[in-house]
Parts: structure tokens; sequence; C-alpha cells
């Protein structure tokens, strides 16, 4: 039997970071999900979102981030 993801609160959590310029709506998958601003430049946020790493919002991040 496949292990279960550990999407709540207990779960260990990874980042990834991302540029902004339009709305930030929470993760729906994941318990832990938060975020915190890094920093922001005319208009253009750069944020540090949190997941739970079993997350798969997070992977789907991680796979875009790795192709640009």
């Amino acid at each position: 039997m496949p292990r279960r993801p550990n999407l709540t609160y207990s779960a260990p959590v990874l980042s990834v970071d991302l540029s902004v310029d339009g709305e930030i709506w929470p993760c729906t998958d994941c318990l832990p999900w938060h975020l915190e601003v890094i920093s922001i430049v005319e208009r253009q946020a750069r944020v540090r979102e949190w997941h739970a790493a079993d997350c798969p919002t997070l992977r789907e991040l991680l796979d875009e981030e790795g192709t640009d």
C-alpha cells in the first residue's frame, strides 16, 4: 500500500520563491501553507511560499521553476 501524503500541520515544509504581479491565493491542498513577502520593486512582488513537502501544488511550482 502506498504511503499517504502528509498535508497536515505536522508535515515537514519546503519553500519556493516566486515573482508575483497579481493576486495571491492560499493553497487549498495543504494546511501549513503560508508566505513571506521578500521584496517589492515597481509593483512586482517576490514572495516565498511554504507548503507541506508532499503538497502537489508545491511539486507543480517546483517543476515550473525548473523549466524557466
